[in-house]
């Protein structure tokens, strides 16, 4: 057992150690305003040069941070909660290349060096969630790679049009006559990475991977690398005309689907994971609404809160049998406390409870909206969304943690492991008061100060409050009258994007693969290749041979006439 918990437990403190010291890097870097570009020359001939650039700047060493935090503490959760796996090294190897690619995509702003993050996030997301290796999982990884690779072909197009500026300096990109499409192809690669309509299917189909996997995805890595990469290149795409319009649109619709969704979801990590998608679109509202720093300062936030989010709902399934079911479950708060208190934490987190991390920085962003010239609708289903949250956040406290109990108790094996306390600990704590810490940071990025009626101010709490009595008054204590009708499916299915995403996709390739096996492999590649080269072969063989046998029998009688004419003479 020692040896197994040795090698996670050595590079959660890696992590931690590496986070602890870059806060002072961090904070120096931030309040001097300093931006450090290196370039390594790798090789040069003649006029062709190859590079490596790495940018240390505000936001690369504060994501670097972040990142490094949560890893740290997940791989300090793994330890007790994958001791029992047998390739717990394998596991562990695969969580720091996973960790490695996301803080190479962070420091590199050059587009081709980029993709070596940009793939490794991609590749190594497709190893963890087929880590159990069933169909199950194999098919959430193949849905999860394949929408991945359209963001990856997306780069390598867009780094194909940068080459006609001849650089592809993420800070340094100007106006051209192509600058449009190139802000296309960012675009959708980064919205397929964020899981934006029409491409969030994969989100909840990736929680086939084990529990500490999906804390990492959906909290600080593999979903936040579009948010990340808008966020880079956000001088740039600003200036091309309708390019907010558009991000403001998508993200709304992405956080109305994703609330109406969690409602009617009964899987506990789906729950958490359509929460994730909900807040992803308030990151791409806030950039669509033309502020990055509020934007970046919600995926800290929601970064911290979210992955304890999932590190708590994973104890519970464990402890539970491995039900993930939450009209199984009842009756936790008092088998498992700390568990329980831990969650409660991160979900009022989520709802933008006053004083905790997601406050700070969502009712910043919600208040901005009301401020900002903002299309009507937009603001009503901005703020519909958002009482959404408060809804599923209560139902699932109602029915996981505070609901009667349904079926066999909660075995709490491991409330008492110190690896798991202390994981789950430190994420609280970050949780409780990483908002206000970076509020006093962020304040130096912050917009003009704007002033609010007060009713508009209070607009954003009533919506929450309103969204818990809704909640409250419409939860079934049975769970058992529940039918599922038409609209419901409807919106269990994400809209039928699912459905739509992945079986049609999947028919269309079996279907054409089998057309094309039949018509090409088995068909003209038959004739053409190795049966016609055969027979061709064959058959001028046969000729051949004819031809040589008649050609010999034509110098026989030549040879004959030849005789005879000479004995004649």
């Amino acid at each position: 057992m020692f040896t197994k918990l040795k090698s996670s437990s050595i590079s959660s403190l890696f992590l931690l150690a590496y986070s602890t010291m870059l806060i002072p890097v961090t904070m120096m870097f931030i309040f001097k305003e300093t931006t450090i570009i290196l370039e390594w020359s790798i090789i040069q001939v003649s006029s062709c040069m190859m590079t490596l650039i790495l940018i240390l700047d505000p936001i690369s060493l504060s994501f670097s941070n972040v990142v490094c935090l949560i890893s740290g503490c997940v791989m300090l959760f793994s330890s007790s909660y994958m001791s029992h796996d047998p390739f717990l090294k394998r596991f562990t190897w695969l969580v720091m290349l996973f960790v490695l690619s996301m803080n190479l995509l962070v420091f590199i702003p050059s587009l081709p060096a980029l993709l070596l993050g940009w793939d490794g996030l991609g590749i190594v997301s497709f190893v963890l969630v087929i880590y159990y290796q069933n169909m199950k999982s194999l098919g959430a990884g193949m849905l999860t790679v394949l929408a991945n690779r359209i963001g990856d072909v997306m780069i390598l197009i867009s780094i194909g049009l940068l080459v006609l500026q001849g650089h592809w300096m993420i800070i340094s990109i100007w106006d051209f006559y192509l600058s449009a499409w190139v802000a296309v192809t960012i675009t959708l690669a980064a919205m397929t990475k964020s899981a934006q309509i029409p491409f969030s299917s994969w989100l909840p189909a990736a929680m086939a991977a084990p529990t500490p996997v999906s804390a990492l995805v959906h909290s600080s890595t593999l979903v936040t690398a579009g948010v990340f990469l808008i966020i880079r290149f956000f001088p740039f795409l600003s200036s091309i005309s309708g390019f907010n319009t558009f991000l403001l649109f998508i993200s709304v619709l992405t956080l109305l689907m994703a609330g109406i969704g969690a409602n009617y979801e009964n899987d506990l990590k789906k729950v958490i994971a359509l929460s994730t998608l909900s807040q992803l679109g308030v990151m791409m509202m806030s950039l669509g609404m033309g502020m990055p720093y509020l934007a970046l300062f919600h995926l800290y936030t929601h970064a911290l809160f979210k992955a304890l989010l999932f590190l708590c709902a994973g104890m519970i399934i464990h402890n539970s049998s491995n039900t993930q079911d939450i009209r199984h479950m009842g009756l936790l708060f008092s088998q498992a406390p700390l568990t329980v208190g831990c969650m409660n934490v991160a979900n009022l987190a989520l709802c933008g409870a006053p004083f905790l991390s997601g406050f700070y920085s969502k009712d910043l962003i919600l208040e901005f909206s009301l401020y900002s010239p903002t299309n009507l609708l937009m603001i009503l289903l901005i703020f519909l969304a958002t009482g959404m949250t408060a809804a599923y956040s209560l139902r699932l406290s109602f029915c996981s943690l505070w609901g009667s109990m349904k079926n066999s108790p909660y075995h709490a094996k491991q409330e008492a492991d110190p690896y798991v306390n202390w994981a789950t600990t430190t994420l609280t704590l970050a949780a409780i008061t990483a908002g206000l810490y970076f509020q006093n940071i962020f304040l130096t990025f912050s917009p003009t100060p704007f002033i609010l009626p007060t009713l508009h101010k209070m607009l954003t709490m009533t919506v929450i409050l309103l969204g818990l009595l809704t909640a409250s008054i419409l939860w079934d204590a049975n769970h058992t009258t529940v039918k599922m009708n038409k609209i419901k499916f409807f919106f269990s299915t994400m809209w039928f994007l699912a459905p739509i995403s992945a079986q049609p996709m999947t028919k269309f390739s079996m279907l054409m693969g089998t057309n094309m096996m039949k018509s090409i492999d088995m068909g003209w590649l038959e004739i053409l290749g190795g049966q016609g080269s055969a027979v061709i072969t064959s058959n001028f063989s046969v000729l051949n041979q004819k031809l040589q046998i008649k050609t010999f029998n034509f110098f026989i009688v030549l040879m004959l006439f030849a005789l005879m004419m000479f004995i004649q003479i």
